[in-house]
């Protein structure tokens, strides 16, 4: 499901009349950040969160900042609610006994690079992994979540879309306004093109003073040769065109994009129907890393997948930032 169009035209006439509800929305939300802290862990905690709402690439930050954790040493566990999961937790994920539907598709994902709790509650799941030997807590959203006190906050935002129209829900893509968002945050990081994150650098939507570290979503290299390859693509994520543009940047030949909620259910309806367009086609049927998980396990042989990573545009400024972060609570 595509965003509104209007969340990204500052003078729409729409948002206007939508911001009483935003002041509310907001309201709500700083409400809920005055509560106080309930748990403040023995290990650092690292927050990967955002102000808009989805579709930023929290979840291949998150796996990028595991990597580098385990570069240095250090055991990371990541923390998250398990969204589109039925258990409530907290409970470790276990790739070979959970599914989807059980944690949610981005904790099963992540899962295959560190240990991941999913819990309702961020404060009994954050006791649960230091218990187990967390030397690192890697908070997946929880930005506008006080359970725990932070030690460093990164704030995710795709680069070509910004902060939108400024606004908050509905009237906007927001979920608290930039300023109030922004005062809380250690460090931006701008998912894009080099000219995407240069241009997002010199926007002054953002009027609190914070570094902003860019970084690209590069496919993996899998020794398959996308060109001329001919595919019916199909996403279920924040934003599916990215998705699609990442395949034609490859080049792949798109004779079918289908464009599915975030999180959708991929039920065995749905496959066959897409099954049966991809052999009229004569085209492959290609998803990404986050749907793949959520696949019947009769699909699973029948669709490809495009991994993607994050590749930092000052990898130096991060490692310093965990370094600091590691060095002050040891």
């Amino acid at each position: 499901m595509q965003p509104p169009g209007f969340w990204f035209r500052p003078r729409s006439v729409l948002a206007t009349m939508l911001a009483p509800l935003g002041a509310l929305y907001a309201a709500a939300t700083a409400r809920r950040l005055r509560q106080l802290v309930r748990f403040m862990p023995d290990v650092p905690v690292i927050c990967v969160g955002n102000i808009n709402i989805g579709g930023t690439g929290k979840t291949p930050t998150v796996i990028a900042l595991v990597q580098l954790l385990q570069g240095l040493g250090v055991q990371p566990h990541v923390l998250s609610r398990g969204y589109g999961g039925r258990l409530p937790g907290p409970v470790q994920v276990k790739e070979r006994q959970h599914s989807a539907e059980d944690v949610g598709d981005e904790p099963l994902l992540m899962s295959a690079f560190a240990p991941v709790w999913v819990g309702r509650d961020r404060a009994a799941t954050a006791r649960l992994a230091q218990a187990a030997g967390a030397e690192v807590l890697i908070l997946d959203d929880g930005f506008q979540d006080p359970a725990l006190r932070k030690d460093l906050s990164l704030v995710v935002v795709d680069a070509g879309l910004g902060f939108g129209n400024g606004r908050v829900l509905p009237a906007g893509p927001l979920r608290e306004p930039v300023a109030k968002g922004l005062a809380r945050a250690d460090m931006i990081v701008a998912i894009g093109g080099p000219d995407q994150v240069a241009a997002f650098r010199k926007q002054a939507a953002y009027p609190v003073p914070v570094p902003v570290l860019g970084a690209a979503l590069k496919p993996l290299a899998m020794g398959l040769s996308w060109h001329g390859q001919k595919v019916l693509a199909f996403a279920g994520i924040g934003r599916p065109e990215k998705f699609f543009a990442t395949l034609r940047a490859e080049g792949a030949v798109l004779l079918r994009a289908e464009a599915l909620s975030d999180h959708q259910r991929l039920s065995d309806a749905l496959m066959t129907r897409l099954e049966i367009e991809a052999k009229a086609l004569g085209a492959q049927m290609v998803t990404t890393e986050k749907d793949a998980v959520r696949l019947p396990r009769s699909f699973r042989q029948k669709v490809t997948t495009l991994p993607v990573r994050l590749e930092w545009e000052n990898a130096p400024a991060i490692h310093l930032a965990l370094k600091r972060v590691l060095r002050n609570r040891a």
